[in-house]
């Protein structure tokens, strides 16, 4: 019979005889007994039944029933820490008391977290007998490695990171090659080429591509420029010519008909004389070619047709040499090379003419990276007396190459008309990559300014009335006589060598002295021996571009006048400049060479003069001067040879900053915002083998720094 004190000593016995677990394995001892039925309490003897001398009776547990069990567990999942007024509630419910209930619980609970411990003691030694087993596998193919030049064993850790990121790319670059020239075979019809892989020891070109340049090789040494890319681009095989013969064909009937069709291939644009190129037209007119444009290029089409003062054969002469074309278009074509001349054409002219040849294509500024193309040119004589010169690329044929821009049929038609004039109708047909332009010369890049037809054809109008004037006897050469053309010669070789030095070629590497701004300033050295158009010793070169809210015609005017030189030129120390020799080269008044003398009252500049050319067209100007030495300019202006008077020319280069973005029209000079690159060259050391010191890089900075900082002022100030 149920006594009321029983459940009284019950409770004695817990709190006196068995306390709640203090540790981890009293914990895991209770779970035994709950595995087999619950939470079970000790049933003790009555006082008056108690007998000192009587051995203890066997320790009698009640335990839980399974619906009770079940009714905890299923509580447990919702609420593992229930509350006095949970457990109080619950207990009724199942006819226990809180404290069996509050046990449970925590046994339940001491349960779970070994159950968890066990699994994750399991998985981490899964997880650490595989990793031994992997190091196992590891060192025994490294034990195993052999040198893969001599075939012998190989040291451990004798492959470096950066061999091992050469040969994974030299890897997928073989893969990129198989592609490219399966796509031109599908497209062209010949059987897929069989390119040489490349040996680990060949992956010369892949370093080439990377112009790396760490603060290791900073201002306290020398600053190297890039190895010549163009000349590691080698002539075609034999078994290529064929293909390049048939693609050049194929190239000139794909330009004539581009240069001479209208609409649907080409679309009118609203309120200009621009034209927009119907990709799906073009698409079907011209289902072959050099296969589909690569993932994440973009399509530049364009043409533009001028009157030109030049004979078509002397035009055509120019476009089939490399150094007469590279000379000609200096601001655009920074290197070029002829690879091999596949045919010579007939006798005594240019018709059937076709070769093999490697450019690089720039923009006047470091921010806009150069376009190099490998590609055919080839030229034909038609029967209605157009000439036509056509380029195609063959970057598919090169294995070492990963372009970033393929030239699509490209060139220009040619007619002849009277008085030694031409009509040029120019195609510019490209796909590129040009993602890694900066943004404040993407509109200018994107707008076709940049490398598109009008420019090809503008400087070709702009050159060509320069070489007029060059060749004409009879303009008055004033007090300069007969030292006019060698002045003239001598300003062609100055305003090329700025543009050459200039842009981001890939013959030289810049080095960005501070931060990642637009406006940094961007300096490269070299050095310069036994040449005698350039002073010998350490010459370094800085340039900086930037973006200034005023119309270019403003900035060419106020850069190009004597008159405000005095305003940016620091190194004038504020002397009166005048204009000692002025030639015309040029429709426009701004295309002029100039010679000047600084009044200054520095005796040491007294025996200095400075030549300078200006020159501007549709897309874009240039000022350009150098100091000369008053004794062999002298020379010059008594008709001498000018290729040994010593030159390293500065200047600027002023581009507009775009089309306008409502309207979608092609700017003209004169209108909108200017890029302005400004760019020196500066002697710092007259010893070649000299170490370029960080005290002129400094002078340099500075002195570029305080140059642009007045320009703005100044155009700024007029602008207002």
């Amino acid at each position: 019979m149920f006594q009321p004190n029983m459940f009284d000593s019950h409770l004695h016995l817990l709190d006196m005889g068995h306390k709640p677990p203090e540790n981890e394995e009293d914990l895991l001892r209770d779970d035994e007994y709950e595995r087999e039925s619950g939470t079970e309490i000790l049933e003790a003897p009555s006082g008056d039944d108690q007998d000192p001398n009587q051995r203890p009776k066997k320790k009698q547990y009640h335990r839980h029933t399974q619906l009770q069990i079940q009714d905890m567990e299923s509580f447990f999942k919702e609420c593992p820490h229930p509350d006095d007024k949970q457990r109080k509630e619950l207990g009724r419910r199942l006819n226990l008391e809180p404290l069996q209930v509050k046990f449970w619980f925590q046994n339940k609970r001491t349960q779970m977290k070994a159950q968890h411990e066990r699994h994750d003691n399991t998985q981490l030694r899964t997880e650490n007998e595989k990793l031994r087993a992997e190091n196992i596998r590891y060192k025994e193919a490294i034990s195993n490695a052999s040198c893969p030049n001599c075939g012998g064993p190989a040291a451990i850790g004798e492959m470096s990171f950066d061999e091992q990121h050469l040969r994974i790319e030299n890897a997928r670059l073989r893969e990129e090659i198989d592609r490219i020239s399966s796509i031109a075979a599908k497209y062209v019809g010949k059987p897929m080429l069989s390119y040489p892989h490349l040996s680990p020891g060949a992956s010369r070109s892949l370093d080439l591509g990377v112009g790396n340049f760490g603060p290791q090789a900073g201002m306290a040494g020398e600053i190297y420029g890039a190895p010549d890319l163009l000349r590691t681009v080698s002539g075609p095989t034999d078994a290529d010519k064929p293909m390049i013969i048939e693609l050049s064909v194929a190239a000139m009937e794909e330009l004539k008909r581009m240069a001479q069709v209208g609409e649907p291939l080409w679309i009118p644009s609203i309120g200009n004389s621009a034209e927009t190129l119907n990709e799906d037209e073009y698409v079907r007119t011209f289902p072959r070619g050099i296969g589909p444009k690569p993932l994440g290029w973009k399509s530049e089409a364009s043409r533009e047709s001028t009157v030109v003062i030049m004979n078509h054969a002397n035009l055509v002469e120019i476009l089939m040499d490399s150094n007469q074309w590279a000379s000609l278009f200096s601001s655009i074509v920074s290197r070029a090379m002829t690879l091999e001349v596949l045919s010579t054409g007939v006798a005594g002219n240019y018709n059937g003419a076709l070769q093999v040849m490697s450019a690089e294509f720039q923009v006047p500024s470091p921010l806009v990276p150069t376009r190099e193309s490998y590609f055919a040119r080839y030229c034909k004589h038609h029967a209605d007396g157009i000439w036509a010169v056509v380029d195609v690329s063959l970057d598919n044929l090169q294995p070492t190459s990963l372009p970033r821009c393929r030239r699509r049929p490209s060139g220009c038609l040619i007619q002849e008309l009277p008085n030694g004039y031409s009509k040029v109708t120019w195609i510019e047909h490209v796909e590129v990559d040009d993602r890694t332009v900066h943004n404040i010369y993407k509109p200018f890049v994107n707008s076709g300014l940049a490398f598109g037809a009008r420019r090809w054809v503008a400087t070709l109008d702009r050159q060509c009335e320069r070489l007029a004037s060059v060749m004409a006897n009879n303009i008055s050469a004033g007090d300069i006589g007969e030292g006019r053309k060698s002045m003239l010669k001598l300003a062609e070789r100055m305003v090329m060598s700025f543009c050459t030095g200039v842009g981001a070629s890939t013959a030289h590497t810049w080095t960005t002295l501070s931060g990642s701004g637009a406006d940094d300033v961007r300096v490269m050295t070299r050095k310069s021996m036994d040449d005698p158009g350039r002073p010998p010793g350490i010459v370094l070169s800085a340039a900086t571009s930037f973006w200034l809210p005023v119309p270019p015609k403003r900035v060419f005017n106020f850069l190009r006048d004597e008159n405000s030189r005095s305003e940016w030129d620091i190194l004038s120390n504020g002397g009166l400049v005048q204009e000692m020799a002025h030639i015309a080269n040029g429709r426009h008044p701004g295309n002029s060479v100039s010679l000047l003398r600084v009044n200054s009252a520095n005796s040491s500049q007294c025996n200095m003069l400075i030549l300078q050319e200006s020159c501007t067209d549709s897309t874009g100007s240039y000022v350009i001067y150098a100091p000369v030495d008053i004794v062999a300019m002298n020379v010059v202006l008594s008709g001498g040879d000018p290729d040994y008077v010593a030159l390293l020319p500065s200047g600027f280069a002023i581009l507009p900053d775009g089309p306008n973005n409502s309207t979608r029209e092609t700017p003209e000079v004169g209108s909108g915002g200017s890029l302005l690159t400004v760019a020196f060259q500066i002697l710092v050391d007259s010893v070649p083998t000299a170490k370029l010191s960080l005290g002129s890089v400094a002078t340099v900075n500075s002195l570029i720094k305080c140059t642009v900082e007045r320009i703005k002022g100044a155009v700024q100030c007029d602008a207002t």
